[in-house]
């Protein structure tokens, strides 16, 4: 009877152990399956840079307001990498640490960024690329703009702009950063209007870190090389193309049509003003609450589908508007826009917003 007790004993006691050893070595399953309570969660929100204004005015904000909705109790972990890919990386590592139960991340660098998606995929925690796509690997869900129908959309509005006024020259392309997939694709569709236009492209430059200054000290040299000969500039965004138009009135040149992207407020001032042509008003609000629906749904251990796919990864994109003077007012900037006429409108515009029927 006592050997028997004793074999009992260690049959429960080695029982307890196994159990009491699961528990305590219990990890999260990849991509979120386990089912994060929605009371708890921790969601992280990396941005790129702050050489464009949109992340720390549009959509950190808009995305923490939608997570707020959405869950309460739940803490967004946001931070901003300054253009700098090492800084984003350890910024993702930290996030981790403080148990991040999903990382939504607009990666400064694309091919860099691979490292972070498998690291947090390899700690349970899906990865979501937002606006900016990560291509070397799988990440869980994509939610961006589509970037190169963007470039095509630019680049056809100022060849048409062109064409319509009968100019004659050349053109300079101002790409983003080379590091950024996103940028190569509006490259790419840039390439698909200007290739085909009739104008020659005279040159065209990729910008690092997407940095105005360096566009404007490209354009400048530009200026200097092709005196006279520069009859529009297909710029990827507000900042090169806000960077290029400087460069023109640095040199005491005619400033000749230029494009932009984002509809940055200085970029819906210079479009009012007529010095830049067009810009591309994107449903950043609507992009930002997608993220953030698809984050709480991770968060939930539930994986959204995505209406298509791109780079082997369930994706939504959404379609821009281009934005020109003559229909500013109509999709920019007013009651319901993404910009208030009053911040647009300020003395120094006033003028200029009345002739586009923009009146506070």
């Amino acid at each position: 009877m006592k050997q028997r007790s004793v074999r009992s004993f260690a049959a429960a006691l080695s029982v307890m152990t196994v159990i009491v050893s699961v528990v305590g070595c219990s990890t999260k399953p990849p991509n979120g399956s386990e089912g994060t309570s929605s009371k708890d969660a921790k969601i992280a929100f990396l941005m790129p840079d702050i050489a464009s204004t949109r992340y720390e005015l549009y959509d950190a904000p808009l995305f923490k307001a939608k997570m707020k909705d959405l869950c309460g109790g739940c803490e967004v972990l946001y931070q901003n990498a300054g253009g700098d890919a090492a800084k984003q990386q350890q910024q993702a590592d930290s996030a981790l640490a403080q148990g991040a139960d999903v990382i939504v991340i607009d990666p400064v660098d694309s091919a860099a960024a691979a490292s972070t998606v498998r690291t947090a995929q390899g700690r349970g925690a899906p990865v979501i690329a937002y606006d900016r796509p990560i291509p070397a690997v799988k990440a869980d869900y994509y939610i961006s703009f589509d970037n190169e129908k963007i470039g095509a959309m630019i680049g056809t509005s100022l060849v048409d702009h062109l064409k319509a006024t009968s100019a004659e020259g050349g053109l300079l392309q101002v790409n983003g950063s080379p590091t950024d997939a996103a940028a190569g694709l509006i490259k790419k569709g840039i390439h698909s209007a200007v290739d085909s236009s009739g104008f020659t492209l005279l040159a065209e430059y990729d910008t690092p870190a997407w940095e105005p200054g360096k566009a404007q000290s490209w354009v400048s040299g530009q200026i200097a090389k092709f005196p006279g000969k520069i009859a529009g500039v297909v710029a990827a965004n507000d900042g090169t193309g806000g960077g290029s138009i400087a460069a023109f009135k640095a040199a005491g040149a005619t400033v000749p049509p230029v494009t932009g992207n984002d509809a940055e407020l200085a970029a819906a001032q210079r479009i009012i003003k007529g010095d830049q042509y067009n810009t591309i008003s994107k449903p950043i609000k609507t992009v930002a609450e997608a993220a953030a629906v698809a984050a709480f749904s991770f968060a939930q251990g539930k994986k959204p589908k995505g209406d298509t796919t791109l780079f082997d990864t369930p994706s939504e994109l959404f379609t821009p508007t281009v934005v020109t003077r003559e229909n500013i007012a109509e999709v920019l900037v007013g009651d319901g826009k993404p910009l208030k006429t009053a911040e647009v409108c300020t003395a120094t515009y006033a003028a200029a917003c009345a002739e586009v029927g923009l009146t506070q």
